[in-house]
């Protein structure tokens, strides 16, 4: 099955995870028996503190905070396990999902060069904290293929109203371009750089830490109206962004309940962020969802993997035409 787009579900709980599953229900029972065990004893050490907090001369304020933070202390404490075993199975389930493309999954990421390029040049907000999860990295049909999520927040608001707000959650994706290529080029939707007051439609250039990219026409007539294309090489930006797969792009986006997809080619490699939300949560409690989660994550991943294939210029073709159908599969 490796380097297949097909990850059949099925072939991999016969393949030895539905076994492996089945031998993690005494880890599960012995979280749940933990956390409940956490919580009776939460318990018995908060009841006689809150009461001495909530009959003494304190503050009303003072001990709302304190029983709240006391609560919240003891579920989290509780907690810990159930959260652990969830994320061990999901490990496992993600780990051979990734192995029926002949990848390799990690738990933990940290962000490469794509990342930092993401940023540079548009494809990312600005955030003040970030988090990273759930990487798939190895060869993609005979590409150097990474991807993995990221989560960006930012803080909003003043005094009570401060929190933290997510501007973006979603697969940040690194592929090695299946031909040689040397410019750069932004594919991106449409409206997000406008004319000086918005005047006269899109920007005739943008500029990126002084790297200046210009707007390239296209002839596909629903590209200018759902994408933009800047790049510093008119006639290269046109090879690698054709516009017969304009709507192969739009298909696949709407795979993503119409999030947005962008896209940077630049130094031989394709970066891909598409704001998705949260993916891969094929980890619970209940082994009687496992298979149920492990086919969602994998119908995420295929997703994925085919849009990177799909974008990628000498995969695009075969890759498009033997799945139709990987837009559907979210």
């Amino acid at each position: 099955m490796a380097g297949s787009l097909g990850s059949d579900i099925n072939a991999l709980m016969q393949g030895g995870l539905a076994d492996w599953l089945a031998g993690q229900n005494d880890m599960r029972e012995s979280a749940k028996k933990q956390a409940t065990s956490r919580w009776v004893w939460g318990a018995v050490i908060l009841m006689p503190l809150l009461a001495f907090v909530w009959f003494s001369p304190a503050p009303t304020q003072l001990s709302m905070l304190l029983t709240a933070a006391g609560i919240a202390g003891a579920g989290y404490w509780g907690y810990r396990p159930i959260a652990a075993a969830t994320q061990a199975i999901k490990a496992g389930i993600n780990a051979a999902i990734a192995a029926g493309y002949g990848l390799t999954y990690a738990a933990e990421v940290e962000p490469g060069p794509e990342f930092e390029a993401a940023r540079t040049y548009g494809l990312l907000p600005g955030y003040e904290r970030s988090n990273f999860e759930d990487r798939w990295f190895g060869p993609l049909e005979g590409h150097d293929f990474d991807l993995y999520e990221c989560h960006l927040e930012e803080q909003r608001g003043s005094g009570k109203n401060r929190r933290w707000v997510t501007v973006f959650r979603g697969p940040v994706i690194r592929m090695s371009f299946g031909r040689t290529f040397h410019s750069t080029t932004l594919l991106e939707r449409a409206g997000k750089h406008r004319k000086w007051l918005g005047l006269g439609g899109a920007s005739d250039h943008v500029s990126f830490e002084g790297h200046r990219l210009d707007r390239v026409d296209q002839v596909h007539p629903a590209f200018g109206e759902t994408f933009a294309l800047y790049s510093d090489d008119q006639v290269e930006a046109r090879v690698l962004v054709h516009p017969t797969y304009v709507e192969h792009l739009l298909r696949l986006e709407s795979a993503f309940e119409a999030r947005e997809l962008r896209a940077l080619f630049s130094q031989g490699q394709v970066i891909i962020a598409i704001e998705a939300g949260d993916l891969f949560e094929s980890g619970g409690m209940d082994a009687g969802k496992d298979h149920e989660n492990a086919a969602r994550a994998a119908r995420q991943f295929g997703a994925l993997a085919g849009l990177a294939l799909a974008i990628n210029q000498n995969e695009r073709g075969r890759v498009l035409e033997e799945n139709p159908e990987v837009s559907d599969d979210l």
